[in-house]
């Protein structure tokens, strides 16, 4: 395998298919205990439109979920950071740029008994998926000093970069894509990806 498509294997979008949805932003919709890039406001609202209103055989939780993301991709991908599924709490976690239609949409739209915390963003999926591109587009640049192995999103506004000397690394890495971008990164230790 080589470095670019080492690195394409943990970066994507969500598919629509609940499967791939919960395989790619992860079942747990927290953010492993690490902080989100910004955390200033929580919005919290609970469906109310009745079940299977929205189109889809997935439960009332995927359904809302896959709605938020399909609209997060085209009529709000201005503003749209991530959505992440919490299957225990019957919860859909999104992280968007302050948007009050936003909100409205995603709130008017979940079934009865779904819970969506919306929380505050400073950046967009589009702008996450640039980074990541931006990362496999010069992969030599670290040779040497670390191995970088997987960059990929999480569910809360971070680009995640998997590599073999997280301490070596975390501040290469900040230093390099800047202020902004430095509260984006998550820098965790990773082994060496293998072919299965």
């Amino acid at each position: 395998m080589n470095k670019r498509s080492r690195i394409r294997a943990t970066g994507g979008v969500v598919a629509a298919s609940a499967v791939a949805l919960v395989a790619v932003q992860g079942s747990s919709g927290g953010t492993g205990g690490k902080e989100a890039p910004v955390a200033e406001r929580t919005t919290v609202c609970v469906g109310t439109r009745p079940t299977h209103s929205l189109p889809g055989r997935e439960s009332s939780l995927l359904r809302v979920t896959i709605y938020i993301d399909k609209q997060g991709a085209s009529r709000y991908r201005s503003v749209f950071t991530s959505v992440s599924v919490d299957e225990h709490r019957n919860t859909v976690t999104v992280y968007r740029i302050p948007s009050k239609a936003f909100d409205a949409d995603i709130c008017g739209h979940a079934e009865k008994g779904v819970k969506v915390r919306i929380h505050d963003s400073d950046v967009t999926r589009r702008q996450l998926n640039t980074m990541v591109d931006r990362v496999g587009d010069d992969m030599d640049r670290w040779d040497g000093r670390f191995a970088l192995y997987t960059v990929g999103l999480d569910g809360s506004g971070h680009v995640v970069f998997g590599v073999d000397d997280r301490a070596t690394a975390e501040p290469i890495l900040k230093k390099a894509f800047g202020k902004f971008w430095a509260r984006h990164i998550l820098v965790e230790h990773t082994g060496q990806p293998t072919l299965d």
